[in-house]
């Protein structure tokens, strides 16, 4: 009796040593799971989330906003791939063009090395920007593009109300191609900031967000790179970089006819952020917030003519997309 009593005994504690052993086990881990960072664990759904954007359906009335910011991607892809690499979609990505033809006068720019990095960075980010959208939408091959230094010439030309001589060339140097830089991501991004509210699905507003958060990150560079030199006068023209970029937002404002939606980098005291300063490395309204503008505006812009129906510019046989395209049949 005493020895099956001392065996009971014994069984109880290798248990009671057993279950201990299970429970510290369950509870470190419990916490070593708590330590792991969140990423770890969720990374798989996040990398889902973000590259299968086409998996959620896009409702209808987002599409045509989704597609028309493709005519601007593609300019920008091409400006910044051939100014930094001297060449374009059709080597680095030619399923993105989708045959489209190819973008008149782009060659490679004069850079600095820092400059070209940096351009080169936009590039390829560009070409992520289509891939984005064309997973999502259908699209529409690349449009043409004219992208010659005669083209850019004309724009600055307009800027001053005079042709400058000699002829504004954006592939030039490094601070030149930075001022027609000026011209580009920030429509883009005015664009993005007018569609979101429009747009109806969670997969239509989480790619504009994103895209409107990299077009703006390239926008805030190119207008700090410019602003540290904003009191250099561009050779040979003896004109100031912030009067550069005060003449092309003035431009920009003209062309759009929606009001002041478009600053340069040296502004007066009463329009800077809470009225308080000139510099003017960012834009926006007075509360700092960005402006917005509609496919309409943007069309204006960079046609170069003021009119939606008008095609010239950077698109000499207009932009695509059934929002450019119902301008142009309404001739």
């Amino acid at each position: 009796m005493r020895s099956h009593t001392h065996l009971t005994s014994q069984h109880r504690k290798q248990n009671m040593s057993h279950f201990a052993y299970t429970s510290t086990t369950a509870i470190v881990a419990f916490l070593i799971l708590l330590l792991v960072p969140h990423s770890y664990s969720s990374g798989d759904a996040i990398l889902s989330d973000e590259y299968d954007l086409e998996a959620s359906t896009v409702p209808d009335s987002d599409v045509d906003l989704l597609e028309f910011p493709l005519n601007l991607e593609y300019l920008e892809a091409e400006f910044f791939l051939f100014g930094s690499l001297g060449f374009g979609l059709d080597r680095v990505a030619p399923n993105l063009t989708s045959g489209g033809p190819k973008p008149i006068g782009a060659r490679k720019a004069m850079l600095d090395p820092y400059t070209r990095d940096v351009i080169e960075q936009f590039a390829w980010q560009e070409v992520g920007h289509l891939r984005a959208i064309k997973r999502t939408v259908k699209g529409f091959p690349r449009p043409q593009l004219d992208l010659s230094a005669k083209s850019f010439a004309k724009v600055f030309d307009l800027a001053f109300g005079r042709p400058l001589k000699p002829p504004f060339d954006p592939y030039a140097n490094s601070l030149n191609y930075l001022l027609a830089s000026y011209l580009i991501p920030y429509v883009g991004l005015t664009g993005y900031v007018g569609a979101n509210p429009k747009l109806q699905g969670p997969t239509s507003k989480r790619l504009v967000a994103g895209l409107l958060g990299v077009e703006s990150g390239q926008d805030a560079v190119i207008r700090t790179m410019l602003y540290r030199q904003a009191l250099v006068r561009v050779h040979p023209y003896g004109i100031t970089v912030a009067e550069f970029t005060n003449r092309l937002s003035d431009l920009r404002n003209k062309l759009g006819q929606m009001g002041l939606k478009d600053e340069g980098l040296l502004i007066p005291k009463y329009k800077g952020a809470e009225g308080k300063i000139r510099g003017n490395v960012l834009a926006g309204d007075s509360y700092s917030v960005a402006y917005d503008r509609t496919p309409e505006e943007i069309l204006r812009i960079v046609y170069g003519s003021g009119d939606e129906r008008a095609p010239g510019g950077f698109y000499p046989k207009g932009a695509d997309g059934r929002i450019a395209k119902s301008h142009l049949r309404s001739e």
